[in-house]
């Protein structure tokens, strides 16, 4: 077992000191504790291990990223680099650090399975866990919808529809590792669905085959409700992604002719899923393309939904469900609403849509 390492081309969020270096950072480490090297002339910064809580390094598949806690801060080292994993791997979880080869993600809307996959693939073995680096997370929430973002009468509300697509407010997740589906699970039929609606084979499909990664976090909005349009309720889920070229790659897909109404109507099957606890025939989903000022990409779809009972704000059938994903940088937030007077809600949740744009193309996060 290798005992010290010596690993450059790192970054580090946050900085050791305000406004400090953050990128060309050195990693060394030896039985006694890490040390950074950064800067030039180089300074220093040296950490006993007995310093260091909730150390975990993880293994993606073009990078890896270690984690650790230090006088209260929450800090995250990453590289593109993973040629000495095996001997950073050794040295870090000789001194108590968790160890983490993580799978792809699903897709853009992974969050969905947190709730779904539990149900119908048989649970979920560390899907996500908590930690996260302090400066990106307060990122990644404030890029969410909020209710000073809606008319007056909006309120949160737990009784949702849109509970099935979205994880519980405000709960933090990165991802980890999970439990394939089985191979006649709701969620294949679905992702097999969605494949077939794209014309992209499995292991191309990045939102919910093989080709996708996984956002370094994310977090969804509360859900929240009101009585305009004869019932609407909307929520938000914030990703973000550890590098650029992971969201350019997503958004090369989502490009594509006939995305969002493909998107939509695979997220109304995986609703009436767990809604009806099987895999029913839902509408063929329709392009939308909410009308935007800000720069980035989006796009959306609508169909309609049509469960026989409602415990939710929204009690008229049909409904309508409209999804809509934007990205830009490090981002992707995804907008999902129920609403019962379409197309009357179009304006309003555009401009949902275009409030959180601006937020993804306006944030200053710049994580390596």
């Amino acid at each position: 077992m290798t005992s010290s390492f010596r690993s450059e081309g790192w970054a580090v969020r946050p900085s050791f000191v305000p406004h400090g270096v953050t990128s060309g950072v050195t990693l060394l480490a030896d039985d006694t504790g890490l040390t950074q090297l950064s800067g030039d002339p180089q300074v220093a910064w040296q950490t006993p291990w007995s310093e260091m809580s909730s150390m975990q390094l993880v293994r993606f598949a073009r990078s890896m990223a270690f984690f650790a806690t230090i006088d209260g801060v929450r800090y995250v080292w990453r590289t593109n680099r993973r040629d000495d994993y095996d001997d950073i791997a050794d040295v870090v979880s000789a001194h108590g650090a968790r160890v983490v080869r993580r799978r792809r993600r699903a897709g853009v809307i992974a969050v969905v399975v947190v709730v779904l996959l539990a149900s119908l693939a048989g649970g979920i073995a560390s899907f996500f866990a908590s930690n996260t680096p302090a400066s990106e997370l307060s990122d990644v929430k404030a890029v969410n919808l909020k209710l000073d973002d809606l008319p007056t009468g909006f309120y949160a509300t737990t009784g949702s529809l849109l509970n099935y697509l979205f994880s519980p407010p405000g709960k933090v997740y990165v991802a980890t590792s999970t439990t394939a589906p089985a191979a006649n699970s709701a969620w294949t039929q679905i992702s097999t669905r969605f494949q077939h609606c794209m014309g992209v084979s499995a292991a191309k499909d990045r939102m919910y085959g093989a080709a996708g990664q996984q956002p370094a976090y994310q977090v969804s909005s509360p859900i929240f409700a009101s009585s305009l349009h004869g019932g609407l309720e909307v929520g938000s889920t914030a990703q973000y992604y550890a590098n650029t070229t992971m969201v350019k790659k997503d958004t090369a897909e989502m490009a594509a002719k006939g995305f969002g109404a493909c998107l939509v109507a695979s997220n109304a099957a995986l609703i009436l899923s767990g809604y009806t606890v099987h895999v029913p025939s839902v509408p063929s989903g329709a392009s939308w393309q909410p009308v935007t000022f800000a720069k980035g990409f989006v796009r959306g779809g609508v169909t309609t939904l049509s469960p026989t009972n409602t415990t939710g704000t929204v009690a008229t059938a049909p409904l309508h469900l409209v999804v809509a994903v934007a990205s830009s940088g490090h981002y992707e937030v995804t907008v999902g609403a129920i609403v019962a007077k379409w197309p009357d809600a179009q304006p309003l949740l555009a401009n949902i849509v275009n409030t959180l744009l601006t937020r993804i193309t306006q944030s200053g996060s710049t994580a390596s």
